[in-house]
Protein backbone atom coordinates (compact mmCIF):
# COMPACT_ATOMS: atom_id res chain seq x y z
CA UNK A 1 0.00 0.00 0.00
CA UNK A 2 1.29 3.44 -0.94
CA UNK A 3 2.36 5.43 2.09
CA UNK A 4 0.25 8.56 2.64
CA UNK A 5 2.13 11.86 2.43
CA UNK A 6 1.21 15.51 2.30
CA UNK A 7 0.70 16.74 -1.26
CA UNK A 8 3.23 19.49 -0.63
CA UNK A 9 4.75 21.80 1.94
CA UNK A 10 1.87 24.27 1.69
CA UNK A 11 -0.66 21.58 2.59
CA UNK A 12 1.35 20.38 5.58
CA UNK A 13 1.93 23.90 6.93
CA UNK A 14 -1.73 24.89 6.46
CA UNK A 15 -2.86 21.69 8.19
CA UNK A 16 -0.60 22.41 11.16
CA UNK A 17 -1.73 26.04 11.29
CA UNK A 18 -5.34 24.88 11.10
CA UNK A 19 -4.77 22.61 14.08
CA UNK A 20 -2.99 25.33 16.06
CA UNK A 21 -5.31 28.21 15.25
CA UNK A 22 -8.63 27.77 17.01
CA UNK A 23 -10.84 28.94 19.84
CA UNK A 24 -7.84 30.05 21.89
CA UNK A 25 -7.01 32.67 19.27
CA UNK A 26 -10.54 33.96 18.94
CA UNK A 27 -11.96 34.08 22.43
CA UNK A 28 -9.14 33.40 24.90
CA UNK A 29 -6.06 35.35 23.84
CA UNK A 30 -7.67 38.83 23.57
CA UNK A 31 -9.43 38.50 26.92
CA UNK A 32 -6.41 37.04 28.74
CA UNK A 33 -4.24 39.78 27.24
CA UNK A 34 -6.61 42.42 28.58
CA UNK A 35 -6.90 40.70 31.96
CA UNK A 36 -3.14 40.52 32.48
CA UNK A 37 -1.90 43.94 31.57
CA UNK A 38 -2.53 44.22 27.83
CA UNK A 39 0.83 44.77 26.17
CA UNK A 40 2.61 43.21 29.16
CA UNK A 41 0.90 39.89 28.45
CA UNK A 42 1.85 40.11 24.78
CA UNK A 43 5.51 40.49 25.83
CA UNK A 44 5.23 37.50 28.19
CA UNK A 45 3.55 35.47 25.46
CA UNK A 46 6.30 36.21 22.93
CA UNK A 47 8.97 35.19 25.46
CA UNK A 48 7.10 31.95 26.25
CA UNK A 49 6.62 31.31 22.53
CA UNK A 50 10.35 31.57 21.85
CA UNK A 51 11.59 29.70 24.92
CA UNK A 52 8.89 27.02 25.22
CA UNK A 53 6.46 26.95 22.31
CA UNK A 54 8.77 26.72 19.31
CA UNK A 55 11.18 24.21 20.98
CA UNK A 56 8.27 21.93 21.98
CA UNK A 57 6.73 22.17 18.54
CA UNK A 58 10.07 21.37 16.96
CA UNK A 59 10.50 18.41 19.33
CA UNK A 60 7.13 16.93 18.34
CA UNK A 61 7.87 17.49 14.66
CA UNK A 62 11.21 15.74 15.09
CA UNK A 63 9.67 12.71 16.81
CA UNK A 64 6.91 12.30 14.22
CA UNK A 65 9.25 12.93 11.29
CA UNK A 66 11.82 10.37 12.50
CA UNK A 67 9.54 7.50 13.50
CA UNK A 68 6.78 8.02 10.90
CA UNK A 69 3.91 7.14 13.15
CA UNK A 70 1.27 8.27 15.62
CA UNK A 71 2.11 9.51 19.11
CA UNK A 72 1.79 6.05 20.81
CA UNK A 73 3.81 4.32 18.08
CA UNK A 74 6.48 7.03 18.01
CA UNK A 75 6.87 7.12 21.79
CA UNK A 76 7.19 3.32 21.88
CA UNK A 77 9.86 3.37 19.16
CA UNK A 78 11.68 6.20 20.92
CA UNK A 79 11.75 4.25 24.19
CA UNK A 80 13.07 1.16 22.44
CA UNK A 81 15.70 2.96 20.35
CA UNK A 82 17.07 4.96 23.29
CA UNK A 83 16.77 1.92 25.60
CA UNK A 84 14.86 3.90 28.17
CA UNK A 85 13.98 2.10 31.42
CA UNK A 86 10.27 2.90 30.88
CA UNK A 87 8.19 2.38 27.76
CA UNK A 88 6.58 5.75 27.12
CA UNK A 89 3.94 4.41 24.74
CA UNK A 90 1.38 5.18 27.46
CA UNK A 91 2.31 8.85 27.18
CA UNK A 92 1.40 8.79 23.50
CA UNK A 93 -1.95 7.18 24.29
CA UNK A 94 -2.58 9.79 26.96
CA UNK A 95 -2.12 12.49 24.32
CA UNK A 96 -4.56 10.67 22.01
CA UNK A 97 -7.22 10.50 24.74
CA UNK A 98 -6.76 14.22 25.43
CA UNK A 99 -7.22 14.87 21.73
CA UNK A 100 -10.39 12.75 21.72
CA UNK A 101 -11.79 14.81 24.59
CA UNK A 102 -11.06 18.02 22.70
CA UNK A 103 -12.73 16.76 19.53
CA UNK A 104 -15.93 15.86 21.41
CA UNK A 105 -16.50 19.41 22.63
CA UNK A 106 -15.00 21.12 19.57
CA UNK A 107 -17.52 19.33 17.38
CA UNK A 108 -20.36 20.81 19.46
CA UNK A 109 -19.00 24.33 19.00
CA UNK A 110 -18.51 23.61 15.30
CA UNK A 111 -22.21 22.67 15.28
CA UNK A 112 -23.05 26.10 16.69
CA UNK A 113 -20.93 27.62 13.93
CA UNK A 114 -22.84 25.74 11.22
CA UNK A 115 -26.10 27.01 12.75
CA UNK A 116 -24.75 30.55 12.69
CA UNK A 117 -23.74 30.11 9.06
CA UNK A 118 -27.44 29.65 8.36
CA UNK A 119 -28.51 32.47 10.69
CA UNK A 120 -26.05 34.84 9.02
CA UNK A 121 -27.97 34.65 5.74
CA UNK A 122 -30.68 36.83 7.29
CA UNK A 123 -28.80 38.13 10.38
CA UNK A 124 -31.45 36.30 12.39
CA UNK A 125 -29.90 37.33 15.71
CA UNK A 126 -31.27 40.86 15.33
CA UNK A 127 -30.21 43.61 17.69
CA UNK A 128 -29.98 41.59 20.92
CA UNK A 129 -27.27 39.09 19.94
CA UNK A 130 -26.65 38.02 23.53
CA UNK A 131 -30.24 37.00 24.21
CA UNK A 132 -30.45 35.27 20.84
CA UNK A 133 -27.37 33.12 21.53
CA UNK A 134 -28.02 32.12 25.13
CA UNK A 135 -31.80 31.83 25.06
CA UNK A 136 -32.95 31.03 21.52
CA UNK A 137 -29.93 29.04 20.29
CA UNK A 138 -28.63 27.31 23.43
CA UNK A 139 -31.86 27.36 25.45
CA UNK A 140 -29.82 28.13 28.58
CA UNK A 141 -31.44 26.94 31.82
CA UNK A 142 -30.96 28.03 35.42
CA UNK A 143 -28.63 25.13 36.30
CA UNK A 144 -27.11 21.80 35.25
CA UNK A 145 -29.95 19.84 36.83
CA UNK A 146 -32.54 21.62 34.69
CA UNK A 147 -32.05 19.94 31.32
CA UNK A 148 -34.59 21.88 29.30
CA UNK A 149 -35.79 20.78 25.87
CA UNK A 150 -33.80 19.41 22.96
CA UNK A 151 -32.49 22.19 20.70
CA UNK A 152 -32.93 20.53 17.31
CA UNK A 153 -30.93 23.12 15.33
CA UNK A 154 -27.94 22.29 17.57
CA UNK A 155 -28.47 18.56 17.01
CA UNK A 156 -28.54 19.12 13.25
CA UNK A 157 -25.46 21.34 13.43
CA UNK A 158 -23.63 18.66 15.43
CA UNK A 159 -24.55 16.04 12.82
CA UNK A 160 -23.20 18.25 10.02
CA UNK A 161 -20.07 18.81 12.11
CA UNK A 162 -19.33 15.10 12.47
CA UNK A 163 -20.05 14.43 8.79
CA UNK A 164 -17.54 17.18 7.95
CA UNK A 165 -14.95 15.65 10.30
CA UNK A 166 -15.34 12.16 8.86
CA UNK A 167 -15.14 13.37 5.25
CA UNK A 168 -12.09 15.51 6.06
CA UNK A 169 -10.25 12.48 7.47
CA UNK A 170 -11.55 9.95 4.95
CA UNK A 171 -8.21 9.41 3.21
CA UNK A 172 -5.94 10.81 5.89
CA UNK A 173 -3.36 13.37 4.83
CA UNK A 174 -4.66 13.42 1.26
CA UNK A 175 -8.11 14.77 2.13
CA UNK A 176 -6.92 16.92 5.05
CA UNK A 177 -4.37 18.54 2.74
CA UNK A 178 -7.18 19.62 0.41
CA UNK A 179 -9.68 20.71 3.06
CA UNK A 180 -7.26 23.07 4.81
CA UNK A 181 -6.98 25.28 1.75
CA UNK A 182 -10.54 26.36 2.55
CA UNK A 183 -10.75 25.95 6.34
CA UNK A 184 -7.59 27.97 7.02
CA UNK A 185 -7.63 30.68 4.37
CA UNK A 186 -11.33 31.59 4.56
CA UNK A 187 -11.40 32.30 8.33
CA UNK A 188 -8.36 34.54 7.91
CA UNK A 189 -10.12 36.54 5.19
CA UNK A 190 -13.20 36.92 7.38
CA UNK A 191 -11.10 37.90 10.37
CA UNK A 192 -9.44 40.69 8.39
CA UNK A 193 -12.87 41.95 7.31
CA UNK A 194 -13.98 41.99 10.95
CA UNK A 195 -10.86 43.92 11.94
CA UNK A 196 -11.35 46.57 9.27
CA UNK A 197 -15.02 47.01 10.13
CA UNK A 198 -14.39 46.92 13.87
CA UNK A 199 -11.77 49.65 13.66
CA UNK A 200 -14.24 51.94 11.88
CA UNK A 201 -16.87 51.69 14.64
CA UNK A 202 -17.29 54.61 17.07
CA UNK A 203 -15.41 53.95 20.30
CA UNK A 204 -13.04 51.44 18.68
CA UNK A 205 -9.97 53.38 19.83
CA UNK A 206 -11.09 53.10 23.45
CA UNK A 207 -11.29 49.32 23.10
CA UNK A 208 -7.91 49.04 21.39
CA UNK A 209 -6.32 51.15 24.15
CA UNK A 210 -7.65 48.71 26.76
CA UNK A 211 -6.33 45.81 24.72
CA UNK A 212 -2.79 47.07 24.20
CA UNK A 213 -2.02 49.53 26.99
CA UNK A 214 0.74 47.79 28.98
CA UNK A 215 0.69 47.38 32.73
CA UNK A 216 4.32 46.45 33.26
CA UNK A 217 3.78 45.61 36.94
CA UNK A 218 1.88 42.52 35.78
CA UNK A 219 5.16 41.02 34.55
CA UNK A 220 5.93 40.34 38.23
CA UNK A 221 2.65 38.44 38.60
CA UNK A 222 3.19 34.63 38.42
CA UNK A 223 -0.40 34.24 37.20
CA UNK A 224 0.50 36.17 34.04
CA UNK A 225 3.33 33.79 33.21
CA UNK A 226 1.14 30.78 33.98
CA UNK A 227 -1.51 32.16 31.60
CA UNK A 228 1.08 32.86 28.89
CA UNK A 229 2.60 29.37 29.08
CA UNK A 230 -0.84 27.72 29.19
CA UNK A 231 -1.79 29.71 26.13
CA UNK A 232 1.23 28.32 24.30
CA UNK A 233 -0.01 24.76 24.76
CA UNK A 234 -3.52 25.73 23.65
CA UNK A 235 -2.27 27.71 20.68
CA UNK A 236 0.31 25.35 19.18
CA UNK A 237 -1.53 22.10 20.01
CA UNK A 238 1.60 20.70 21.65
CA UNK A 239 1.13 17.79 24.02
CA UNK A 240 -1.90 16.46 22.13
CA UNK A 241 -0.09 14.16 19.71
CA UNK A 242 -1.45 16.05 16.71
CA UNK A 243 1.82 17.54 15.53
CA UNK A 244 3.60 14.18 15.92
CA UNK A 245 1.02 12.59 13.61
CA UNK A 246 1.18 15.46 11.11
CA UNK A 247 4.98 15.33 10.98
CA UNK A 248 4.85 11.60 10.23
CA UNK A 249 3.35 12.45 6.82
CA UNK A 250 6.18 14.80 5.84
CA UNK A 251 8.32 13.64 2.91
CA UNK A 252 12.06 13.13 3.26
CA UNK A 253 14.12 16.30 3.19
CA UNK A 254 11.43 18.48 4.81
CA UNK A 255 12.65 21.54 6.69
CA UNK A 256 10.92 20.95 10.02
CA UNK A 257 12.72 23.83 11.73
CA UNK A 258 11.41 26.33 9.21
CA UNK A 259 7.94 24.79 9.38
CA UNK A 260 7.83 25.03 13.19
CA UNK A 261 8.82 28.70 13.21
CA UNK A 262 6.38 29.57 10.42
CA UNK A 263 3.47 27.83 12.15
CA UNK A 264 4.24 29.43 15.52
CA UNK A 265 4.45 32.92 14.01
CA UNK A 266 1.25 32.46 11.99
CA UNK A 267 -0.58 31.30 15.09
CA UNK A 268 0.66 34.21 17.19
CA UNK A 269 -0.22 36.69 14.44
CA UNK A 270 -3.77 35.31 14.21
CA UNK A 271 -4.31 35.71 17.94
CA UNK A 272 -2.90 39.22 17.98
CA UNK A 273 -4.99 40.37 15.00
CA UNK A 274 -8.13 38.75 16.47
CA UNK A 275 -7.69 41.02 19.48
CA UNK A 276 -8.23 44.08 17.28
CA UNK A 277 -11.51 42.67 15.96
CA UNK A 278 -12.74 41.81 19.45
CA UNK A 279 -11.72 44.91 21.38
CA UNK A 280 -12.62 47.44 18.72
CA UNK A 281 -16.16 46.08 18.95
CA UNK A 282 -16.08 46.01 22.75
CA UNK A 283 -15.10 49.68 22.66
CA UNK A 284 -18.17 50.28 20.52
CA UNK A 285 -20.32 48.34 23.04
CA UNK A 286 -18.91 50.40 25.89
CA UNK A 287 -19.64 53.70 24.14
CA UNK A 288 -23.22 52.68 23.36
CA UNK A 289 -23.86 51.71 26.98
CA UNK A 290 -21.93 54.60 28.48
CA UNK A 291 -19.63 52.33 30.51
CA UNK A 292 -15.95 51.41 30.50
CA UNK A 293 -14.56 48.61 28.35
CA UNK A 294 -13.73 46.72 31.55
CA UNK A 295 -17.46 46.29 32.20
CA UNK A 296 -18.19 44.71 28.83
CA UNK A 297 -15.01 42.68 28.29
CA UNK A 298 -15.79 38.98 28.43
CA UNK A 299 -13.94 35.80 27.50
CA UNK A 300 -15.35 32.55 26.15
CA UNK A 301 -18.01 31.79 23.55
CA UNK A 302 -19.71 35.14 24.05
CA UNK A 303 -16.93 36.73 22.00
CA UNK A 304 -17.42 34.38 19.04
CA UNK A 305 -21.21 34.14 19.07
CA UNK A 306 -22.20 37.57 20.39
CA UNK A 307 -19.42 40.03 19.52
CA UNK A 308 -18.73 38.81 15.97
CA UNK A 309 -22.41 38.66 14.95
CA UNK A 310 -22.65 42.27 16.12
CA UNK A 311 -19.82 43.19 13.75
CA UNK A 312 -21.61 41.38 10.92
CA UNK A 313 -24.79 43.31 11.69
CA UNK A 314 -22.85 46.57 11.32
CA UNK A 315 -21.43 45.66 7.92
CA UNK A 316 -23.01 47.47 4.94
CA UNK A 317 -23.92 44.23 3.13
CA UNK A 318 -26.64 42.90 5.49
CA UNK A 319 -28.46 46.23 5.39
CA UNK A 320 -28.22 46.29 1.60
CA UNK A 321 -29.67 42.80 1.38
CA UNK A 322 -32.44 43.71 3.80
CA UNK A 323 -33.34 46.78 1.72
CA UNK A 324 -33.27 44.79 -1.52
CA UNK A 325 -35.52 42.02 -0.16
CA UNK A 326 -38.05 44.50 1.30
CA UNK A 327 -38.22 46.47 -1.95
CA UNK A 328 -39.31 43.33 -3.80
CA UNK A 329 -42.72 43.24 -2.06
Amino acid sequence: MEEAKWSGRTASVLASIGSAVGLGNVWRFPYIAYKFGGGAFVVAYIIALILIGIPLLLLEFSIGYKFKGSAPYSMAKLSKEKRLPVNFEWLGWFAVFVGFGIVTYYSVIMGWSFDYLYYSLTTAWGENTKEFFFQKVLGLTSGVFELGKVQWPIVLGLLVSWVWIVLSLWKGARTVGKVVYVTVTMPWIHLLIFVVRGLTLPGAVQGINYYLTPNWKELLNPALWHAAISQIFFFLTVGFGVMIAYASFLPEGSDIVNNAILIALADAATAFVAGFAVFSTLGYYAQLQGVSVAEVARGGPELAFVTYPTIISKLPLPHSLEYSSSSCF
